[in-house]
């Protein structure tokens, strides 16, 4: 009898450990969403950092970024091989140094450390809880799950940034970040203990399914270990769609460094308060992440490429639009718009990578796709932080943003079969 005979896929029929798997990544998602608005706000009022010193700003996005990206890379594939839940933990250990080197910190440079702890802690957290959530669902959900994983961290992101920049204004910000991220990263540690569940063996029943689909038309898998090595050169050199799809993941990125580095500058600078430009923010985050429990189901309906596309266009024009205006209103929209780009895009993008990686090792392409992809915080940082340097202004890095999603946008459209789930 196979090991996965006593199992199925399904998220009706695994309903309850998917909805853990959505609060571990709701959970994340606040874990991140705690440093947007608060941590450029404490650059100048806490290190002395002027202004006008866009790459120091920029540094510690870098730094998450690469951290990210790396653990992408290697939690894909250690989780094919040693499951998920032991990384999941892993991972909400690794946060625990965060809001303690924030709030113990004696110059920038342990802000930067924080964020060394933090891209560990998303890595390994929030690529364990999509892995597992693709083992529990039916292939014809990825998009779905997709949707329903990248709403529940993308909105905790934008309300997190709300509180604690609330909780900033009452209490200060480093108590803020302190007492939001130790009862949230407890929470998070304490139901990866008690209620996750590994998902591997989900993994495998997948794999089954895919080899007997393949036996049913003469094909065969093979079983010859396939190295981390060779599977990064097929996705990110030979395969088409993926070199496609693995730019537009780096290149999205761009945004959600723009909003994180330099639209609460741009915004602080336009005489806002903390709180007014987190809650501009916060529109950004909360609609794209309620809007991705639309766009992820759409995906597996209408197919990927449109919503990818038009996504990726929505965010060009709305960047290119931001600086132009000069109200709250303005600003609340082209946020809002921004997000629901990032909603048509995001959780489509990963469910494109899925549709075209073999279910033995789709962890690990979806590992390899999140690492280009988070690569692009720190590619963004860097050369959003370069140019604001050189021209002296927080504008042009909303103009280059623009531009590169435009472009972005384009490769897509030539390079990405019109699939459908």
């Amino acid at each position: 009898m196979s090991l996965t005979s006593n199992i199925e896929h399904g998220i009706h029929v695994n309903l309850q450990q998917i909805i853990q798997q959505l609060i571990q990544v709701f959970l994340v998602g606040l874990t991140i969403g705690m440093t947007r608005t608060v941590l450029p706000g404490l650059a100048e009022s806490e290190f002395g950092l002027a202004a006008q010193a866009f790459m120091s700003l920029a540094l510690f996005v870098l730094i998450f970024g690469l951290v990210k990206a790396i653990m992408n890379l290697l939690a894909g594939h250690l989780s094919d091989r040693f499951g998920r839940r032991r990384l999941l933990i892993a991972g909400w250990l690794l946060a625990i140094p965060v809001p303690l080197l924030i709030f113990y910190a004696q110059s920038w440079a342990w802000i930067l450390w924080a964020m060394v702890f933090l891209g560990l802690n998303q890595g390994l957290c929030w690529s364990m809880s999509l892995n597992s959530k693709l083992d529990l669902a039916k292939a014809s959900q990825k998009g779905l799950i997709n949707g329903f994983n990248e709403f529940s961290g993308y909105a905790a992101v934008g309300i997190a940034g709300w509180i604690t920049a609330y909780l900033a204004e009452q209490y200060g910000a480093r108590e803020a970040l302190l007492g939001f991220g130790l009862v949230v990263i407890g929470l998070g540690l304490f139901l990866a203990l008690w209620k996750v569940i590994d998902t591997h063996p989900w993994s495998k029943l997948h794999q089954e399914v895919h080899r007997e689909a393949l036996a049913a038309k003469g094909e065969t898998v093979s079983n010859e270990p396939v190295s981390l090595k060779s599977m990064m050169i097929y996705a990110t050199f030979k395969q088409k769609e993926l070199m496609a799809l693995n730019q537009a993941g780096l290149v999205e990125k761009f945004i959600d460094a723009l909003v994180w580095v330099f639209m609460p500058v741009f915004l602080m600078s336009q005489a806002q308060t903390l709180i007014q430009a987190s809650a501009i923010i916060a529109i950004y985050g909360v609609v794209w992440g309620a809007s991705q429990l639309i766009t992820g189901p759409l995906s597996d309906k209408w197919g990927r490429r449109g919503l990818i596309v038009g996504g990726f266009w929505l965010c060009g024009i709305s960047s290119l639009l931001f600086v132009w205006v000069e109200s709250v209103w303005a600003w609340s929209l082209l946020a809002a718009v921004m997000g629901f780009g990032m909603a048509m895009l995001y959780p489509t993008l990963g469910a494109a990578v899925a549709d075209v990686s073999e279910p033995k090792w789709r962890a690990s392409i979806l590992g390899i796709y999140r690492f280009w992809r988070d690569f692009g915080y720190a590619a963004g940082a860097l050369l959003m932080g370069v140019l604001a340097f050189y021209t002296e202004s927080v504008v042009w890095p909303f103009y280059f943003v623009g531009v590169m999603m435009l472009l972005s946008g384009l490769w897509v459209q030539l390079a990405l079969k019109p699939y459908k789930a």
